[in-house]
């Protein structure tokens, strides 16, 4: 199950894009249109007042140029400023309105600074004109409002950023406590919901995502749980059957026959048991019975009962509490694993709270190293059909009911690279500080 779920929190880390930056894109983005819609409005606005400006200047100069033709015409003498008559600079544009009995104004840029040109017709068949540049005054308003609109402008754009941070730091926040919740789902903690973790009052994509994988792993677990229970009941079924099989077996003459007979029930006998402790364990309803013990002392005694060629070296001896029947069962699990699918010689090292069992042969399959043990899934990428995968299964499944960690690994040369072939398996078992109270597990009272 937890390989299963392990393998959602992964599509669910990635679908959510966690560890790309996702506030700092977000904050760019934002700042990016803040600044474009800034430049486009900046535009827009230093464009328009230029235009009003030019416009009110132009209707000032006709208006000083109807005055001084007023004034021309009664006196005879030009008496306004900036006047002329025939003025041989005048706009050619210009010009021809005016030589077609119009009255006109004309802006002509000279290198930024635009000059304003008025002229009218005047009587006796002459030009009069009235030549005057932009004003100081506008120059230095277009200038200040240019200043205000940059100042605006970056404003925006700084704004954009911290509102970006804010907005994407919110969404990161989510989305890193809905994987962190995720993960402890992996871990085996099925009363966590990924909605509640991230704070489901918001509704918003994040929380859509969590509650959508809030029911992918109830509809995973629910399955899964219903192939336990058919799992048992059938393995519990078997048990009687096979039990007969193998009391008949026992019956039957000596002879090679009768030797295979009894071989071939044994094993449907053990593995019938072993698919019921699998269920035991993944039913998450089994509890340590704890005792005091001395781990080196204890692995040493099982070890050389059980196989006296394997190598036992106690480099630092530990009084541990623990299970010593589950102990036990992982250790002989992980000893025939290696005998099975390893190599001589094998290894066990006990140091403080920490077992190893070493062998020397292929090594862990990658799959297993990825996702951990697996039911009727061996543990040697060339097993050749031998196993059913379950010792491993059981060996990690008792580790959890004694609060304590299984890990594999592939041991290969010091400065080795990683695709350098192995020279050897490494299990390892990690027993905790303290007893497994939390698991449920009750302590032994001495006689």
């Amino acid at each position: 199950m937890r390989g299963h779920i392990r393998r959602l929190v992964t599509a669910f880390v990635r679908q959510a894009g966690i560890g790309a930056g996702l506030r700092w894109k977000l904050s760019a983005a934002i700042a990016l249109v803040g600044a474009l819609v800034a430049v486009a409005l900046s535009l827009v606005v230093h464009n328009a007042a230029r235009v009003s400006m030019l416009d009110n200047a132009r209707d000032l100069a006709d208006e000083r140029i109807m005055i001084a033709q007023r004034n021309y015409e009664l006196s005879g003498r030009l008496n306004f400023p900036n006047t002329k008559i025939d003025d041989p600079q005048l706009p050619a544009e210009l010009r021809a309105k005016v030589e077609e009995g119009r009255r006109a104004t004309y802006v002509a840029d000279r290198g930024g600074a635009p000059d304003i040109w008025a002229a009218v017709p005047l009587k006796s068949g002459h030009v009069m004109s009235l030549h005057s540049g932009f004003t100081d005054r506008s120059s230095d308003i277009l200038k200040d409002l240019d200043q205000a609109l940059w100042i605006g402008s970056l404003a925006t754009v700084l704004g954009g950023c911290a509102l970006g941070v804010l907005i994407g730091g919110h969404l990161s926040r989510r989305l890193r406590k809905a994987a962190t919740a995720a993960n402890r789902v992996a871990g085996g903690e099925t009363d966590v919901r990924v909605r509640d973790a991230i704070g489901g009052v918001v509704r918003d994509e994040t929380d859509d995502l969590a509650s959508a994988v809030d029911a992918m792993a109830d509809a995973l677990r629910q399955r899964l749980e219903a192939e336990r229970r058919v799992t048992a009941d059938i393995a519990h079924e078997l048990r009687t059957p096979v039990t007969g099989l193998l009391t008949a077996a026992e019956l039957l003459p000596p002879g090679r026959p009768t030797e295979l007979v009894q071989d071939r029930a044994r094993a449907m006998r053990t593995l019938v048991e072993d698919v019921l402790e699998v269920a035991r364990l993944d039913s998450a309803s089994e509890r340590a019975e704890l005792q005091d013990i001395l781990l080196g002392e204890f692995v040493a005694r099982r070890v050389a009962a059980k196989d006296p060629d394997v190598i036992v070296r106690v480099v630092h001896e530990s009084e541990v509490t623990t299970d010593p029947r589950r102990l036990e069962r992982v250790l002989f699990n992980l000893l025939a694993n290696a005998a099975r699918h390893g190599a001589p010689p094998i290894e066990v090292t006990v140091e403080g709270r920490v077992v190893r069992v070493r062998d020397h042969g292929p090594g862990f399959p990658e799959d297993l190293l990825a996702e951990g043990p697996s039911r009727f899934r061996t543990g040697s990428a060339d097993r050749a059909g031998r196993g059913h995968g379950l010792g491993l299964t059981i060996a990690a499944g008792q580790a959890r009911v004694l609060g304590a960690r299984l890990t594999f690994r592939n041991v290969r040369p010091a400065g080795a690279p990683d695709d350098a072939p192995p020279e050897g398996a490494a299990a390892v078992l990690w027993l905790p500080e303290h007893a497994p109270t939390n698991t449920g597990s009750y302590p032994v009272l001495a006689q």
